[in-house]
């Protein structure tokens, strides 16, 4: 899929967000190196701390679901803003799991054209586990 493709998608499943707290919807859309790709959207719960943003249920979609190879872009889309960046524990799931290789994060530009930027642009100097 193309980056308007998965942008596309995105915004079709954050028409699905159950945001009745803050009223803001949030789509996403991940690609994984199988081709295959998996949405979702963010879910909110009146504690704050058990909200769950879209990026981390297309994520765990794709787990849930048995996707075994390596996430390679993660689509996010808004109505309520342009360049809708993910929030820093989606950004660090995003580094969980790149797997030693660069994962594209698509947002829409303010021109509503797809901007793609590297996990290095939205997470520099990212925590990483020693073994």
């Amino acid at each position: 899929m193309n980056n308007k493709e998965l942008l596309d998608a995105a915004k079709q499943v954050s028409k699905n967000a159950y945001a009745k707290y803050s009223d803001f919807q949030v789509g996403a859309c991940a690609l994984y190196e199988s081709g295959k790709t998996y949405t979702g959207c963010n879910v909110e719960n009146a504690s704050y701390g058990l909200c769950l943003c879209a990026e981390r249920n297309a994520i765990s979609t794709a787990i849930a679901q048995g996707e075994t190879s390596r996430l390679t872009a993660v689509a996010i889309f808004s109505p309520k803003t342009k360049l809708c960046w993910p929030c820093g524990a989606c950004r660090q799931w995003f580094s969980e799991f790149e797997q030693g290789q660069i994962i594209k994060v698509i947002l829409e530009g303010k021109d509503g054209n797809p901007v793609e930027y590297s996990i290095d642009d939205v997470i520099p100097n990212r925590f990483e586990l020693i073994k």
